[in-house]
């Protein structure tokens, strides 16, 4: 007897598989079939963890802290997220408003969960990271997208902002910077979401600040920066990126003492404290000032390079219509070019049909934009060797010339 979908509950019928885990889980079939696919579709920094940072988590291991740890995170490591958010955002928070969670994902995850009723809208700008709306429907609310285009940065005004408010509106989120685009909000930008904002007091802001180190002009900007609003600014961050450390999964939320208490006691359910080893690694990472960090300087100056680089090749392919990103590690081209377009075997209708393509005939993994809400382009992620970008670029235009 087997087992169908129809024992599912409709909650997790409802949800999609993360599209750039489903390019990834693509490209490994056919990596195990002996193909040589390179693969552009992988979020995460290629640098390994700053060595201070492991031999904290060693030194934790030998004093054996190994045992439970508090629901919202050890209070020295709450106090040292403070204590960095004064230090590089000039935003003051008491350590009980920091709830540390098993990365990133997880932080939002909870915000949603204390926040969103069965038919609150949450508003998200396009494009977008994945999971945004996949959270908010496990939340029970309704995603609202605004779109933007390459031609805007892939940035939307507070003219759409407020034209996308409704009664139902409980919450706006958004990154910045930008998975996929890579494009940054500037001062002046969310000054001008938070006038929005400022007139609609129900309405929370959750402000995914995860790259917040991987930016290339100017000094990281939060919208929590503005008095009108800064009570019902959510700040959502992690290790993931600055320091390399995706896979020590630690993330942190930085919010109203209400809000924090709520996702205490969600955490407290589901989860309960982040692993151990890992929080006493992220206080040394957490406790490194980003000015004075070599590591990340050299990680920083390699992604500008490569982004240059990768601008420059893409510029070159006709159809290809490439944004300059300010911060992350993605490229977000429109390919649009080539919808309709075929090689005598393969219909390009979509940026999804043309992942698919690049993946077979070019054997390049990247992420189509319908997963980000803007399905006119592709996600390209330049973590990766500049000898690599170089060759991948070179299979996708050989393939794209075969699409007429």
């Amino acid at each position: 007897m087997s087992i169908g979908r129809d024992v599912l509950s409709a909650r997790v019928k409802s949800l999609s598989e993360s599209a750039t885990l489903e390019m990834t889980r693509l490209s490994r079939e056919l990596k195990d079939k002996g193909i040589d696919v390179i693969t552009l579709s992988i979020g995460e920094p290629d640098f390994d963890t700053p060595e201070p940072v492991k031999l904290a988590a060693k030194a934790a291991i030998d004093n054996n802290l190994t045992h439970y740890p508090p629901v919202p995170g050890f209070p020295e490591l709450r106090k040292a997220i403070t204590e960095k958010l004064l230090r590089d955002n000039n935003i003051a928070f008491k350590p009980s408003q920091i709830i540390v969670s098993t990365g990133a994902k997880q932080s939002i995850s909870n915000a949603f969960f204390a926040l969103i009723d069965e038919g609150d809208e949450v508003i998200i700008p396009a494009p977008f990271w994945v999971s945004y709306p996949e959270m908010v429907k496990m939340a029970g609310g309704t995603p609202v997208i605004i779109p933007s285009s390459v031609e805007s940065d892939f940035k939307i005004s507070a003219e759409q902002l407020e034209a996308s408010i409704t009664s139902r509106t409980k919450a706006l989120i958004f990154s910045s910077p930008c998975n996929p685009s890579g494009s940054v909000f500037s001062k002046a930008e969310l000054e001008s979401f938070a006038e929005v904002i400022a007139r609609h007091p129900r309405i929370f802001v959750i402000s995914d600040e995860i790259y917040e180190y991987i930016r290339f002009e100017g000094e990281h900007q939060s919208i929590s920066q503005f008095e009108s609003v800064r009570d019902r600014v959510i700040i959502i961050n992690g290790l993931s990126k600055g320091f390399a450390m995706t896979g020590w999964r630690v993330g942190y939320m930085a919010a109203a003492q209400v809000i924090a208490d709520a996702c205490n006691t969600i955490q407290g359910q589901y989860t309960s404290g982040s692993c151990t080893i890992s929080q006493a690694a992220a206080i040394t990472a957490i406790n490194t000032n980003p000015a004075e960090c070599a590591d990340l300087k050299n990680m920083v100056e390699a992604f500008r390079e490569r982004r240059d680089l990768l601008f420059n090749l893409l510029s070159e392919i006709k159809g290809v219509v490439p944004n300059k990103p300010e911060g992350a590690f993605y490229m977000f081209p429109d390919i649009s070019y080539y919808f309709g377009k075929s090689d005598g075997n393969t219909q390009i209708n979509n940026s999804y049909d043309l992942c698919l393509y690049l993946l077979d005939k070019a054997h390049v993994a990247l992420v189509s934009g319908d997963a980000f809400g803007c399905d006119q382009c592709i996600r390209f992620s330049y973590a990766t060797s500049t000898q690599l970008i170089v060759e991948a670029v070179k299979r996708v235009k050989l393939a794209l010339e075969q699409l007429h």
